[in-house]
């Protein structure tokens, strides 16, 4: 009976050391360092995808001025050149509009009944006699337009040749180019021409058919080089060369030119004295250039 007794009071004693070691066991896995261990880990991990993440945001940051400094610079190139393009367009198609117009109205109010043949025949017979009129009345004037307007066609043939585009042709250039023939060419060949035939005619009486041969000669070995260099003084003074360099591009350009010229000159001047009148001669010249 006491044994019995003894044995029930051990029960509780040994229930009660159960769960004090259960609640041990419990206290000691809540206060395990693995959270904080999982945490370092978290922390390093989260630094080093920094360390090597920010390097390369820096880059791509410190490229962006760069790459808008270089976009911005070809906009503005590309709204430079769009611009440039656009007045010189317009230029042209304001000559061309302007000429078109001139020669298709020449017969304009007498054309009524006429068939298309009719005036497709008289419109550039009465151009011609039109512009024939206008020299007779204002030789000197008409042919300096016409010198312009030669040498403004020419400068534009010549840049595209070099192969710039519509855009970047020099509208500077285009204008010396006209004025030079404006104020030197042709005013300049209309006293050479009539001179010329006055000396030949008037002076030495040379009436034969071979008689453009000197003439040939003659504007080959004068009027040449007086052209070629007042030429190149005109676009000097209008580049506002100093004179010093004037004169020494005239210099070194002298002897090359007139030999460059006996290529093709010579042929087309026998034509110019042997076949096409006076007052025409500067026209046939300035469609050969």
């Amino acid at each position: 009976m006491m044994g019995c007794t003894q044995l029930l009071l051990l029960i509780p004693m040994l229930l009660a050391a159960e769960h004090h070691s259960i609640t041990e066991a419990f206290s000691l896995v809540s206060t395990a360092p693995a959270p904080v261990r999982r945490a370092t880990t978290t922390t390093l991990s989260s630094t080093v995808e920094n360390f090597f993440e920010q390097p390369s945001q820096q880059v791509v940051q410190d490229d962006l001025p760069t790459i808008a400094t270089a976009g911005e610079s070809q906009s503005i190139q590309l709204r430079s050149v769009d611009k440039d393009a656009l007045i010189n367009t317009s230029i042209f198609i304001i000559a061309i509009a302007t000429v078109v117009t001139t020669v298709l109205s020449v017969d304009v109010g007498i054309t009524r009944g006429w068939t298309a043949e009719e005036i497709a025949l008289r419109i550039p017979l009465d151009n011609w006699r039109s512009y024939t009129n206008i020299l007779s009345m204002a030789p000197i004037e008409t042919k300096a337009v016409t010198s312009a307007t030669v040498y403004t066609i020419g400068d534009i043939i010549a840049q595209k040749t070099e192969g710039l585009d519509i855009g970047k042709l020099d509208r500077g250039r285009i204008l010396r180019s006209a004025l030079a023939g404006l104020i030197g060419h042709g005013p300049m060949s209309h006293v050479w021409y009539h001179v010329s035939e006055d000396f030949f005619d008037n002076t030495l009486h040379l009436h034969a058919w071979w008689d453009f041969v000197p003439k040939v000669v003659i504007d080959q070995l004068v009027f040449g080089p007086i052209w070629n260099n007042s030429y190149i003084l005109l676009l000097g003074i209008m580049q506002l060369q100093k004179p010093g360099q004037i004169f020494g591009d005239m210099k070194r350009s002298t002897i090359p030119l007139l030999i460059s010229g006996l290529k093709l000159w010579p042929f087309v001047h026998c034509i110019t004295y042997g076949l096409i009148p006076v007052e025409n001669r500067l026209l046939w010249v300035d469609l050969v250039e």
